[in-house]
């Protein structure tokens, strides 16, 4: 079993509003990838933390292997929504595989 933790931090051009939509896009848009791509167990996507936080959402995912992960990160059904509600929002990416 892989986990595949991403922090993301949106870019500070948005407005509360704004960035509450977005988070509300890549939530759904990631969450609906279950059961569409070989080896993804779960997906679950954080967007309320704690004022401690130091990002504005979290994916928290697990896969099946290592393979299985790097299926899911050239997937077109997994692209598609990197490239249309993630990638363009966001200022600042961190990743932690294990």
């Amino acid at each position: 079993m892989v986990k595949h933790i991403i922090v993301w931090t949106l870019k500070d051009e948005y407005s509360a509003a704004e960035k509450a939509e977005i988070k509300r896009g890549i939530k759904d848009g990631l969450e609906g990838l279950q059961g569409q791509i070989p080896g993804l167990l779960d997906i679950k996507v954080i967007t309320e933390g704690l004022d401690s936080s130091s990002g504005d959402l979290m994916l928290d995912s697990t896969f099946e292997n290592e393979e299985a992960l790097k299926g899911y990160s050239v997937h077109p059904a997994h692209v598609k929504v990197a490239t249309t509600k993630v990638r363009p929002f966001v200022k600042i990416r961190s990743s932690f595989d294990y």
